[in-house]
């Protein structure tokens, strides 16, 4: 039986935090997991697409930038029946693998993602995370940090992600229904890199403003240059 999952990394100019991201797969391919790794470029100018290429993955490209379009190109090309949306910047604990083994073979109807951690020691760093994982888990709105799992006929029946520059994680997840979606303990480490350089209460009440703008009805273009 083939492995079950294709793994799609949208990426632009990525090649500082990628190979931290693939070798964090490891664990899904020594279990079984892992049938391919799609990345979907949006024209690097850095040495993203040789190091993707070099650690074996399927390399698409395109020029329209956007991880929504990117993201429906690799799960057009996904051979897998399941798929994990992950950013270039993000990279899994060492669990990841039994979490969605588990979560493959006992919730095949519904759609999961990963704890939030942040590449960081800083104190403000286990607080917001403490607070997107609150959101996640009570308010069903995990940010495209933690990752996706999602089958692909589901995947499909919610008409992938929007051609949207900005929120297309939370525009898709609202498609899900409330019992739709699980948080898995295992964790999403993502860049903190943003957060140090505009202080972290500065961008995570800014990141706050952003997306209660974007579920009162305000447009993804106009918010995207805000987010900037």
């Amino acid at each position: 039986m083939p492995a079950p999952i294709s793994i799609i990394i949208p990426t632009l100019d990525a090649a500082t935090e990628l190979p931290s991201c693939m070798s964090s797969l490891l664990p899904g391919l020594s279990e079984g997991l892992v049938r391919e790794v799609l990345i979907v470029d949006g024209g690097s100018e850095d040495d993203t697409c040789r190091l993707a290429k070099a650690s074996g993955a399927r390399i698409f490209t395109q020029q329209t930038r956007g991880r929504g379009p990117q993201m429906n190109i690799g799960a057009n090309a996904a051979r897998g029946d399941w798929l994990l949306f992950l950013h270039a910047d993000t990279a899994l604990s060492a669990d990841w693998a039994e979490r969605a083994a588990a979560h493959i073979y006992e919730h095949a109807d519904k759609a999961a993602a990963f704890t939030l951690a942040f590449k960081s020691d800083a104190r403000m760093a286990r607080i917001v995370a403490n607070r997107a994982n609150w959101r996640a888990r009570v308010l069903g709105l995990p940010y495209g940090d933690q990752g996706l799992l999602i089958s692909k006929p589901l995947f499909t029946a919610l008409g992938g992600f929007p051609d949207t520059p900005f929120m297309e994680d939370v525009a898709f997840i609202r498609r899900l229904r409330s019992n739709q979606l699980r948080i898995l303990a295992s964790e999403a480490r993502t860049s903190a890199a943003k957060y140090e350089q505009t202080g972290w209460r500065k961008r995570s009440w800014h990141n706050l403003f952003l997306l209660l703008r974007f579920l009162l009805g305000a447009k993804p273009e106009n918010l995207a240059r805000r987010y900037r």
